[in-house]
């Protein structure tokens, strides 16, 4: 009870705000609603996601404008407007999305500030829609018969859209997609592999991003009951940007502590500032300007997790995971059975060779070494196989099925799970979330039943798979606990718990031992040889010739891009070629 009591305390004086408040902060609370709603749009594109976007302000403008033409050209309900407004924001920010989410780097917030300019001059430039002077006499706002006149009528409606949007935005992201989503700041190379379709998730949040942004949009039209191009510039994109630093960009609600805080400040500001330099202008931004570079300097969390300092955290969710039905499992090829058979595989990177004509073969029930010196290859034929990086030419079958013109994602899904040479974990989410995003595939709930909360069954299987994995890797004391907390060899057997997350038949390790002391490594050999025993076919990449060679069924040795030797451990360690590649030479 102690833990919610803050947001009891928020919520109680949301209630009383208008029986106890002067008009003008019933107006400055009601823009504070608007503002959170498109900043909560960006906190999930721009601070969960990683995109950047300018542009908020023109999607704000299409809900607004589409509502205004509608229900004062043709004279329709301003509830069927909303309906075509998100239409259309859905049909434009589809458009938008499949044109800019390609760009990377600077070149996506760049794309963003261009379509934004376009839209907030098409507003003004068509007659229909008033030119830059605007539409008027936009109709008043009905809910079950009661016609919402004022700022304190309509004051409820915003924030109960505003608290409804926040509760499915958290849900959303306390989800099975939500994971995915926070996946895409691990970078597209890991979230691919393990099931992720890295494209839909981007297009996602875009269009979530750009629906709240129509809601807010509508809100103002039928609030203002006037709307013209001024609101919905480029300025405005920004100072929504600002808004979600300021609050905590990857907090929900930290959206609404920026709005907060931006509004107040700007209106304090136009007050106080022509009081002391005798004159009008807008001296705020450069206020604003000075505010914002202090606030990268300082607090570039935002303010929230400043105030989350103030009240006890929630305890992490172990009810949840405590009982759950298992996930189903995949049947295991039996022992004997070719899994993974490489022939004559290259990659050429321009005028580099990283793998020539490479073949090689991994059964159920073995484990296959791929070893050789630094930059022999191994990394690049790992990427090759797992579908990161498809081959130059040759082929790659997985369960006799060739998959070297597949994506990451669908050779998951046939049953390959993989590791990484270099950690690709998300440092910030706990080490239990890191390893349910190997289970990506086995669910099938999709955003709708996430932010509704009705995927609540599903996602506690997963967790418990999750769970079942960390503790048969040994990392079950550590499930609450930051992943980037861990240090770098219990990182690298929390991949493992992810890769086996997946549910595979086969088993990509790449340097797994790096970093693990002597105990932990025999820990890993033993879980090795127990998987192998079960049947999963494991191909490793490893350095430590004493663990290969100790577990390894047969050895495969590279250099430069080629296999130079294959045979059982003791047979390879013999072999003249690979005492030459490794030591220099026979003697």
């Amino acid at each position: 009870m102690r833990q919610r009591l803050p947001l009891l305390v928020f919520l109680a004086l949301l209630v009383l705000g208008p029986a106890i408040l002067p008009e003008f902060y019933i107006t400055l609370l009601n823009y504070i609603g608007l503002y959170a709603i498109v900043t909560l749009g960006l906190v999930l594109l721009t601070g969960v996601g990683g995109l950047m976007s300018f542009g908020q302000a023109a999607f704000v403008g299409l809900g607004a404008y589409t509502t205004a033409y509608l229900s004062t050209a043709h004279a329709v309900s301003p509830w069927l407007a909303l309906l075509v407004g998100l239409a259309i924001t859905a049909v434009v920010a589809l458009f938008l999305g499949f044109l800019t989410l390609r760009l990377s780097g600077h070149y996506l917030p760049l794309g963003t500030i261009a379509w934004g300019i376009s839209l907030y001059f098409l507003f003004g430039n068509l007659d229909f829609l008033g030119g830059h002077t605007g539409l008027t006499s936009i109709p008043v706002l009905g809910l079950f018969g009661y016609e919402l006149n004022t700022g304190r009528e309509f004051y409820y409606l915003i924030w109960a859209v505003l608290l409804a949007a926040v509760l499915a935005t958290q849900s959303l992201l306390d989800s099975r997609e939500g994971r995915a989503i926070r996946a895409l700041k691990g970078g597209s190379l890991m979230a691919e592999s393990m099931g992720v379709n890295t494209a839909r998730s981007k297009t996602v949040i875009f269009l979530i991003a750009a629906l709240f942004a129509c809601v807010s949009g509508w809100l103002y039209a039928h609030l203002q009951r006037f709307v013209n191009p001024t609101p919905f510039g480029l300025h405005i994109g920004i100072e929504y940007l600002f808004m979600a630093v300021v609050g905590g960009v990857v907090h929900v609600w930290g959206a609404i502590v920026g709005a907060g805080v931006i509004t107040v400040l700007k209106q304090w500001l136009q007050d106080l500032l022509p009081r002391l330099l005798g004159q009008s202008g807008n001296f705020e931004a450069i206020v604003f300007g000075i505010l914002m570079i202090f606030v990268l300097q300082r607090m570039r969390d935002g303010i929230w997790p400043l105030l989350l300092r103030l009240v006890p955290v929630k305890a992490a969710r172990r009810r949840e995971i405590a009982q759950a039905e298992p996930l189903p499992q995949r049947q295991l090829p039996a022992i004997g059975t070719l899994l993974l058979e490489v022939k004559g595989a290259s990659k050429h990177f321009g005028g580099l060779i990283a793998n020539n004509n490479m073949d090689l073969t991994v059964k159920a029930g073995e484990v296959m070494a791929l070893i050789g010196p630094n930059g022999a290859g191994k990394s690049t034929m790992f990427n090759c196989i797992s579908g990161v990086d498809p081959v130059t030419s040759g082929e790659v079958r997985f369960l006799g099925e060739r998959v070297d013109h597949l994506r990451s994602r669908e050779i998951a899904r046939r049953g390959m799970g993989r590791t990484f040479q270099h950690v690709r974990l998300l440092p910030t989410m706990s080490v239990l979330e890191n390893v349910a995003l190997g289970a990506h595939l086995r669910g099938s709930k999709g955003v709708l039943a996430a932010s509704l909360h009705l995927e609540r069954a599903e996602e506690a299987r997963l967790l418990a798979e999750a769970r079942r994995q960390l503790e048969r890797v040994g990392l079950g004391d550590c499930l609450f606990d930051e992943a980037g907390s861990l240090p770098l060899g219990q990182q690298r057997v929390l991949e493992i718990a992810r890769a086996l997350c997946v549910d595979p038949c086969l088993l990509l390790l790449d340097e797994p031992a790096a970093g693990l002391r002597y105990m932990e490594k025999q820990a890993l050999a033993d879980l090795l040889r127990k998987l192998r025993g079960e049947g999963m076919g494991i191909l490793l990449v490893e350095h430590d010739m004493d663990f290969v060679m100790g577990l390894a069924d047969r050895v495969v040795v590279m250099e430069f891009g080629e296999k130079i030797s294959e045979g059982l451990p003791e047979e390879v360690q013999r072999d003249p070629v690979v005492l030459e590649a490794y030591l220099g030479g026979v003697e």
